[in-house]
Parts: C-alpha cells; structure tokens; sequence
C-alpha cells in the first residue's frame, strides 16, 4: 500500500501543476479569476449570457466530462501499458492545453464568428479549472463504470445537452472545424 502512495505522488503532484500552469496561464492571458458579477455560482444555466462559462458548472460541463470519457479510452487504447495515474496526467495535459488554447483571443474570436456563442468572450479561470475537473471525473467515471454504462451515459449527455441548448460537444467540434450554415440557422432557432 505504501509503495502504490509513493508511486501515485509524482503523477498526482504533475496534474496539480498542469491546472496551476493552466490558470497561470489564463491570468497570463487577462483571463477573469472568477465572473466579472462578482459572485461565483454553482450552477448557471442561460447559455447566452455573459456569465456563460463563468462559474463552476454550466451546460458545457457535460461535454467536459465526455472528455474525460474519451482521453480515457484514447489513453487505454495507444497507452495501455502506463499505469493510470500517467494516463490521467496526459488526459489532463490536453485538457489543460485545450482550456488555454479555447481562451486565447484567436479561438474566442472563431467561436463568435462560427457558432451561435455570439455572446462568448472566454471562460473565468475558475471555469476552466472546474472544467479540467469534470473532464478528470469523466475519466474516472470511464474507468469504474462497464463500458455500456458510460457510452450510454456519454450518448445521452449529447443528446439532453443538444435538444436544451441546441449545441454540445458535436457540434461545438463540427461548428469550430467546418462551419455549416444550416447547423447555425438551427442553433439560433431560425
């Protein structure tokens, strides 16, 4: 038992260092620490408002987890031999590289300009950090749970999160990627 703890402090230390760095980062970047309103809330749900991506949780979170979900199954596939903790390190790396790169002016500008986040300036640093946590609970819900279990859950995360809000991991990737009209038009409800 001992030696598993020890073995587990490098890769544990490492993923707190990533989102540290991350965060570093973002205030780097001129990135709010928490919501310009001055509170932090568990909860928000009004997607096109600028507290969108502001606090802690809000309808992106799924597909954070569904992150987690596949960086899981991307790391069993090509590194199944690592143990673990150093898959987890890597899935956080990406996440973490992904929360910075999603907040650069570059990328804030392309989800304006190609999805219906006309309203969309970036996320708080305390958005991306919980963020970079659901992906990790992602991951661990992929490790513990059968794998019928988390492709339904992973299906049905896409398909409530789309029928609410009209958008969800898909179609973030498909909108940032190769923009279609139509799916815009639909997204605004036109």
């Amino acid at each position: 038992m001992q030696s598993i703890r020890r073995r587990n402090v490098v890769p544990v230390v490492t993923t707190l260092a990533l989102v540290l760095l991350a965060a570093g980062v973002e205030f780097a970047l001129g990135r709010e620490p928490i919501c310009t309103c001055g509170v932090v809330k568990l909860w928000h749900g009004v997607v096109q408002s600028a507290e969108n991506s502001q606090h802690l949780s809000d309808w992106y979170t799924p597909s954070h987890i569904v992150h987690g979900i596949w960086f899981f199954f991307f790391t069993w596939l090509f590194l199944r031999r690592w143990p673990l903790a150093w898959r987890l390190v890597i899935a956080v790396a990406i996440e973490a590289a992904w929360e910075v790169i999603e907040n650069t002016p570059f990328t804030i500008e392309r989800y304006r300009a190609a999805t219906i986040s006309l309203d969309y300036y970036g996320d708080s640093i305390i958005n991306s950090v919980s963020d970079i946590t659901a992906m990790m609970i992602g991951f661990a819900m992929a490790y513990r749970l059968p794998l019928l279990v988390i492709v339904a859950l992973a299906l049905a995360m896409e398909l409530v999160v789309g029928a609410i809000i009209r958008d969800n991991l898909t179609l973030n990737i498909l909108m940032l990627l190769y923009p279609l009209e139509s799916v815009k038009q639909w997204q605004v409800g036109a």
